[in-house]
Protein backbone atom coordinates (compact mmCIF):
# COMPACT_ATOMS: atom_id res chain seq x y z
CA UNK A 1 0.00 0.00 0.00
CA UNK A 2 1.27 3.53 -1.06
CA UNK A 3 0.85 6.84 0.75
CA UNK A 4 -1.45 7.72 -2.28
CA UNK A 5 -3.23 4.51 -2.14
CA UNK A 6 -7.71 5.18 -1.25
CA UNK A 7 -7.15 2.73 1.88
CA UNK A 8 -4.26 4.70 3.38
CA UNK A 9 -7.16 5.50 6.30
CA UNK A 10 -8.46 2.07 6.79
CA UNK A 11 -8.08 0.28 9.69
CA UNK A 12 -5.64 -2.60 9.64
CA UNK A 13 -8.47 -4.97 9.61
CA UNK A 14 -10.04 -3.97 6.56
CA UNK A 15 -6.96 -3.02 4.72
CA UNK A 16 -5.69 -6.44 4.96
CA UNK A 17 -8.87 -8.64 4.57
CA UNK A 18 -7.92 -11.75 2.22
CA UNK A 19 -9.55 -10.97 -1.33
CA UNK A 20 -8.97 -14.87 -2.40
CA UNK A 21 -8.93 -18.03 -1.18
CA UNK A 22 -5.47 -18.42 -1.69
CA UNK A 23 -4.91 -15.31 1.04
CA UNK A 24 -6.36 -17.19 3.79
CA UNK A 25 -4.52 -18.52 6.19
CA UNK A 26 -6.34 -20.91 8.36
CA UNK A 27 -8.84 -23.88 7.98
CA UNK A 28 -7.47 -25.59 4.99
CA UNK A 29 -9.93 -28.09 4.77
CA UNK A 30 -12.54 -25.86 4.44
CA UNK A 31 -10.99 -23.37 2.22
CA UNK A 32 -9.91 -26.64 -0.44
CA UNK A 33 -13.97 -27.76 0.48
CA UNK A 34 -15.43 -24.72 -0.77
CA UNK A 35 -12.64 -24.23 -3.44
CA UNK A 36 -14.05 -27.36 -5.38
CA UNK A 37 -17.51 -26.35 -5.04
CA UNK A 38 -17.12 -23.42 -6.98
CA UNK A 39 -14.55 -24.98 -9.36
CA UNK A 40 -17.07 -27.86 -9.95
CA UNK A 41 -20.06 -25.30 -10.27
CA UNK A 42 -21.60 -27.19 -7.53
CA UNK A 43 -22.11 -24.55 -4.63
CA UNK A 44 -24.53 -25.81 -2.08
CA UNK A 45 -26.37 -23.52 0.25
CA UNK A 46 -23.34 -22.76 3.10
CA UNK A 47 -23.71 -22.37 7.14
CA UNK A 48 -20.49 -20.65 8.53
CA UNK A 49 -20.44 -20.63 12.43
CA UNK A 50 -17.85 -20.02 14.96
CA UNK A 51 -15.99 -17.57 17.25
CA UNK A 52 -15.89 -13.78 16.32
CA UNK A 53 -12.60 -13.20 13.83
CA UNK A 54 -12.18 -16.66 12.53
CA UNK A 55 -11.87 -16.15 9.34
CA UNK A 56 -15.83 -16.42 8.08
CA UNK A 57 -16.43 -13.92 6.78
CA UNK A 58 -13.42 -13.40 4.68
CA UNK A 59 -13.62 -16.55 3.80
CA UNK A 60 -17.14 -16.09 2.00
CA UNK A 61 -16.62 -12.29 0.48
CA UNK A 62 -13.19 -14.34 -1.03
CA UNK A 63 -15.43 -16.77 -2.53
CA UNK A 64 -17.88 -14.07 -4.01
CA UNK A 65 -14.67 -12.38 -5.40
CA UNK A 66 -13.65 -15.34 -7.29
CA UNK A 67 -17.27 -16.05 -8.72
CA UNK A 68 -18.32 -12.65 -9.81
CA UNK A 69 -16.23 -10.16 -11.74
CA UNK A 70 -16.01 -6.23 -9.93
CA UNK A 71 -18.78 -5.38 -12.81
CA UNK A 72 -20.98 -8.05 -11.55
CA UNK A 73 -20.38 -8.04 -7.90
CA UNK A 74 -22.99 -5.70 -6.54
CA UNK A 75 -26.15 -7.10 -8.95
CA UNK A 76 -25.38 -10.65 -7.61
CA UNK A 77 -24.57 -10.55 -4.46
CA UNK A 78 -26.65 -9.35 -1.56
CA UNK A 79 -25.08 -9.01 1.88
CA UNK A 80 -26.94 -8.26 5.09
CA UNK A 81 -25.24 -7.52 8.72
CA UNK A 82 -26.40 -7.17 12.06
CA UNK A 83 -26.59 -4.06 11.49
CA UNK A 84 -29.77 -4.03 8.83
CA UNK A 85 -33.32 -4.97 9.36
CA UNK A 86 -33.27 -8.67 8.95
CA UNK A 87 -36.96 -9.36 10.28
CA UNK A 88 -40.00 -10.91 9.12
CA UNK A 89 -40.32 -7.72 6.83
CA UNK A 90 -37.10 -7.59 4.84
CA UNK A 91 -36.83 -11.48 4.46
CA UNK A 92 -40.58 -11.17 2.61
CA UNK A 93 -39.30 -7.92 0.77
CA UNK A 94 -35.80 -7.35 -0.39
CA UNK A 95 -34.57 -11.00 -0.02
CA UNK A 96 -37.58 -12.78 -1.88
CA UNK A 97 -37.22 -9.70 -4.19
CA UNK A 98 -33.71 -10.27 -4.91
CA UNK A 99 -34.10 -14.37 -4.51
CA UNK A 100 -36.88 -14.06 -7.21
CA UNK A 101 -35.53 -12.12 -9.97
CA UNK A 102 -33.37 -13.37 -12.66
CA UNK A 103 -30.36 -12.19 -14.11
CA UNK A 104 -31.23 -12.24 -18.08
CA UNK A 105 -27.42 -11.71 -19.81
CA UNK A 106 -25.27 -13.36 -16.21
CA UNK A 107 -25.46 -16.79 -15.87
CA UNK A 108 -24.94 -18.65 -12.98
CA UNK A 109 -26.63 -18.05 -9.59
CA UNK A 110 -27.00 -15.20 -7.25
CA UNK A 111 -25.39 -15.22 -3.51
CA UNK A 112 -27.00 -13.30 -0.49
CA UNK A 113 -24.89 -13.38 2.62
CA UNK A 114 -26.98 -13.16 6.23
CA UNK A 115 -23.82 -12.50 8.60
CA UNK A 116 -24.70 -12.58 12.19
CA UNK A 117 -27.65 -14.30 11.69
CA UNK A 118 -28.17 -15.54 14.97
CA UNK A 119 -29.57 -12.15 15.78
CA UNK A 120 -32.73 -12.81 13.53
CA UNK A 121 -35.93 -13.51 15.29
CA UNK A 122 -37.54 -17.22 14.67
CA UNK A 123 -40.03 -15.39 12.89
CA UNK A 124 -37.64 -14.23 10.07
CA UNK A 125 -35.87 -17.64 10.03
CA UNK A 126 -38.89 -19.49 9.33
CA UNK A 127 -39.77 -16.98 6.77
CA UNK A 128 -36.23 -18.01 5.15
CA UNK A 129 -37.15 -21.60 4.74
CA UNK A 130 -39.42 -21.73 2.23
CA UNK A 131 -37.26 -18.85 -0.25
CA UNK A 132 -34.31 -21.39 0.22
CA UNK A 133 -36.59 -24.32 -1.13
CA UNK A 134 -37.95 -22.58 -3.82
CA UNK A 135 -35.69 -20.40 -5.57
CA UNK A 136 -32.30 -22.76 -5.33
CA UNK A 137 -32.21 -22.89 -9.18
CA UNK A 138 -31.58 -18.86 -8.86
CA UNK A 139 -29.93 -18.43 -5.35
CA UNK A 140 -27.63 -19.77 -3.06
CA UNK A 141 -27.36 -18.31 0.65
CA UNK A 142 -24.40 -18.61 3.12
CA UNK A 143 -25.75 -18.13 6.43
CA UNK A 144 -22.77 -16.84 8.88
CA UNK A 145 -23.04 -16.68 12.94
CA UNK A 146 -21.24 -17.14 16.16
CA UNK A 147 -24.06 -19.70 18.14
CA UNK A 148 -25.12 -22.51 15.84
CA UNK A 149 -28.11 -23.35 18.85
CA UNK A 150 -29.34 -20.23 17.47
CA UNK A 151 -30.16 -21.08 13.93
CA UNK A 152 -33.53 -22.85 13.82
CA UNK A 153 -32.42 -26.70 12.61
CA UNK A 154 -34.70 -26.28 9.22
CA UNK A 155 -32.02 -24.45 8.41
CA UNK A 156 -29.03 -25.84 9.69
CA UNK A 157 -30.92 -29.41 7.33
CA UNK A 158 -31.04 -27.14 4.45
CA UNK A 159 -27.41 -26.73 4.26
CA UNK A 160 -23.72 -27.67 4.42
CA UNK A 161 -22.13 -26.63 8.01
CA UNK A 162 -18.71 -25.73 8.30
CA UNK A 163 -17.14 -24.48 11.44
CA UNK A 164 -14.44 -22.25 12.14
CA UNK A 165 -12.45 -22.81 15.08
CA UNK A 166 -10.26 -20.27 16.71
CA UNK A 167 -7.00 -20.18 14.67
CA UNK A 168 -3.63 -21.30 16.58
CA UNK A 169 -0.70 -18.87 16.98
CA UNK A 170 1.24 -21.01 14.21
CA UNK A 171 -1.36 -19.56 11.82
CA UNK A 172 -1.67 -15.79 13.16
CA UNK A 173 2.15 -15.47 13.23
CA UNK A 174 2.47 -15.32 9.40
CA UNK A 175 0.11 -12.92 8.95
CA UNK A 176 0.83 -10.59 11.67
CA UNK A 177 4.68 -10.62 10.72
CA UNK A 178 3.07 -9.42 7.02
CA UNK A 179 1.05 -6.58 8.69
CA UNK A 180 4.30 -5.35 11.04
CA UNK A 181 6.22 -5.52 7.65
CA UNK A 182 3.85 -3.64 5.56
CA UNK A 183 3.63 -1.18 8.54
CA UNK A 184 7.11 -1.10 9.24
CA UNK A 185 6.12 -1.40 13.11
CA UNK A 186 8.71 -1.77 15.40
CA UNK A 187 7.64 -4.96 17.31
CA UNK A 188 9.21 -6.40 20.08
CA UNK A 189 9.22 -10.42 20.35
CA UNK A 190 7.88 -10.48 23.79
CA UNK A 191 4.50 -8.06 22.34
CA UNK A 192 4.02 -10.57 19.90
CA UNK A 193 3.65 -13.33 22.82
CA UNK A 194 1.20 -11.12 24.29
CA UNK A 195 -0.97 -10.27 21.51
CA UNK A 196 -0.71 -13.84 20.30
CA UNK A 197 -1.93 -14.25 23.92
CA UNK A 198 -4.66 -11.68 24.49
CA UNK A 199 -6.44 -12.87 21.15
CA UNK A 200 -7.37 -16.22 22.11
CA UNK A 201 -7.30 -17.34 18.44
CA UNK A 202 -9.57 -13.97 17.09
CA UNK A 203 -7.36 -12.37 14.15
CA UNK A 204 -9.49 -9.16 14.02
CA UNK A 205 -8.22 -8.93 17.98
CA UNK A 206 -4.49 -9.44 16.96
CA UNK A 207 -5.03 -6.59 14.10
CA UNK A 208 -6.96 -4.12 16.25
CA UNK A 209 -4.62 -4.47 19.38
CA UNK A 210 -1.42 -4.43 17.04
CA UNK A 211 -3.09 -1.04 15.37
CA UNK A 212 -4.04 0.76 18.74
CA UNK A 213 -1.10 -0.08 20.09
CA UNK A 214 1.72 0.96 17.81
CA UNK A 215 -0.47 4.49 16.95
CA UNK A 216 -0.73 4.92 20.94
CA UNK A 217 3.09 4.19 22.06
CA UNK A 218 4.69 3.82 18.22
CA UNK A 219 6.93 0.86 19.99
CA UNK A 220 4.73 -2.76 20.52
CA UNK A 221 6.12 -4.37 23.79
CA UNK A 222 4.62 -6.58 25.82
CA UNK A 223 3.98 -4.17 28.74
CA UNK A 224 2.88 -1.48 26.04
CA UNK A 225 -0.15 -4.38 24.65
CA UNK A 226 -1.30 -5.17 27.98
CA UNK A 227 -1.38 -1.66 29.17
CA UNK A 228 -3.11 -0.35 25.89
CA UNK A 229 -6.26 -2.85 26.73
CA UNK A 230 -5.96 -2.53 30.08
CA UNK A 231 -4.80 -6.04 30.49
CA UNK A 232 -2.96 -6.81 33.80
CA UNK A 233 0.88 -7.37 33.39
CA UNK A 234 2.24 -10.55 34.11
CA UNK A 235 4.13 -9.18 37.29
CA UNK A 236 1.10 -7.16 38.42
CA UNK A 237 -0.62 -11.09 38.67
CA UNK A 238 2.68 -12.60 40.17
CA UNK A 239 2.30 -9.66 43.12
CA UNK A 240 -1.63 -10.33 43.33
CA UNK A 241 -1.00 -13.59 44.12
CA UNK A 242 1.92 -13.15 46.33
CA UNK A 243 -0.40 -10.82 48.69
CA UNK A 244 -2.94 -13.55 48.45
CA UNK A 245 -0.98 -15.98 49.66
CA UNK A 246 1.16 -14.17 52.15
CA UNK A 247 -0.76 -10.65 53.51
CA UNK A 248 -3.27 -10.12 55.74
CA UNK A 249 -6.75 -9.58 54.56
CA UNK A 250 -7.12 -5.59 54.99
CA UNK A 251 -3.17 -5.23 53.46
CA UNK A 252 -4.31 -7.50 50.71
CA UNK A 253 -7.67 -5.62 49.60
CA UNK A 254 -5.65 -2.11 49.90
CA UNK A 255 -3.12 -3.29 47.72
CA UNK A 256 -5.02 -4.74 44.74
CA UNK A 257 -7.53 -2.30 45.27
CA UNK A 258 -4.67 0.59 45.04
CA UNK A 259 -2.89 -1.42 41.72
CA UNK A 260 -6.70 -1.78 40.01
CA UNK A 261 -7.05 2.25 40.67
CA UNK A 262 -3.64 2.87 39.45
CA UNK A 263 -3.37 0.35 36.08
CA UNK A 264 -7.72 0.91 35.69
CA UNK A 265 -7.83 -2.95 35.57
CA UNK A 266 -10.98 -4.56 35.90
CA UNK A 267 -11.44 -7.55 38.32
CA UNK A 268 -12.41 -9.98 36.34
CA UNK A 269 -9.54 -9.38 33.61
CA UNK A 270 -7.69 -10.13 37.34
CA UNK A 271 -9.69 -12.79 37.97
CA UNK A 272 -8.35 -14.78 34.59
CA UNK A 273 -5.14 -14.06 34.86
CA UNK A 274 -5.16 -15.23 38.78
CA UNK A 275 -7.05 -18.66 37.34
CA UNK A 276 -4.33 -19.64 35.23
CA UNK A 277 -1.59 -18.62 37.36
CA UNK A 278 -3.31 -20.81 40.26
CA UNK A 279 -3.07 -23.53 37.75
CA UNK A 280 1.12 -23.28 37.92
CA UNK A 281 1.11 -23.60 41.54
CA UNK A 282 1.47 -27.38 43.02
CA UNK A 283 -1.51 -26.99 45.60
CA UNK A 284 -2.76 -30.68 46.66
CA UNK A 285 -6.20 -31.45 44.57
CA UNK A 286 -7.99 -31.36 47.61
CA UNK A 287 -6.87 -27.77 48.28
CA UNK A 288 -7.55 -26.61 45.02
CA UNK A 289 -10.24 -28.13 43.96
CA UNK A 290 -12.55 -25.84 46.32
CA UNK A 291 -10.37 -22.76 45.09
CA UNK A 292 -11.10 -23.03 41.55
CA UNK A 293 -15.27 -23.56 42.76
CA UNK A 294 -15.00 -20.68 44.13
CA UNK A 295 -13.63 -18.55 41.84
CA UNK A 296 -15.62 -19.68 39.26
CA UNK A 297 -18.72 -18.88 41.51
CA UNK A 298 -17.32 -15.34 41.64
CA UNK A 299 -16.94 -14.98 38.04
CA UNK A 300 -20.70 -15.44 37.66
CA UNK A 301 -21.41 -13.10 39.89
CA UNK A 302 -19.10 -10.35 38.28
CA UNK A 303 -20.50 -11.66 34.95
CA UNK A 304 -24.26 -10.98 36.80
CA UNK A 305 -23.71 -7.07 37.15
CA UNK A 306 -22.65 -7.47 41.13
CA UNK A 307 -20.17 -5.03 43.25
CA UNK A 308 -16.64 -5.68 41.89
CA UNK A 309 -15.64 -4.47 45.91
CA UNK A 310 -17.94 -7.42 47.19
CA UNK A 311 -16.24 -10.16 44.87
CA UNK A 312 -12.90 -8.85 45.45
CA UNK A 313 -13.39 -9.69 49.36
CA UNK A 314 -14.98 -13.34 48.59
CA UNK A 315 -11.37 -13.85 46.41
CA UNK A 316 -9.18 -12.53 49.16
CA UNK A 317 -11.38 -14.72 51.48
CA UNK A 318 -11.15 -18.11 49.26
CA UNK A 319 -7.32 -17.94 49.18
CA UNK A 320 -7.47 -17.10 53.15
CA UNK A 321 -9.26 -20.44 53.82
CA UNK A 322 -6.16 -22.07 51.26
CA UNK A 323 -3.82 -20.70 53.42
CA UNK A 324 -5.75 -22.02 56.45
CA UNK A 325 -6.06 -25.67 54.96
CA UNK A 326 -2.38 -25.46 53.51
CA UNK A 327 -0.02 -22.68 54.20
CA UNK A 328 2.43 -21.82 51.22
CA UNK A 329 5.65 -21.81 50.87
CA UNK A 330 6.63 -18.56 49.79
Amino acid sequence: MTKGDTKINLPWVEKYRPNTLDDLVSHEDIINTVGKFIKDDQVPHLLFYGPPGTGKTSTILACAKQLYKPSQFSSMVLELNASDDRGIGIVRGQILTFASTRTIFKSGFKLIILDEADAMTNDAQNALRRIIEKYTENIRFCIICNYLSKIIPALQSRCTRFRFGPLSPNQILPRLNFVVEQENVKISEDGKQALLQLANGDMRKVLNVLQSTWLAYNDVTEDNVYSCVGHPLKRDVENIVKWLLNESFNICYKNIKELKILKGLALPDILTEVHKYVHRIELPFDVMIPLISKMADIEYRLASGTNENIQLTALISAFQAVRDISPPDT
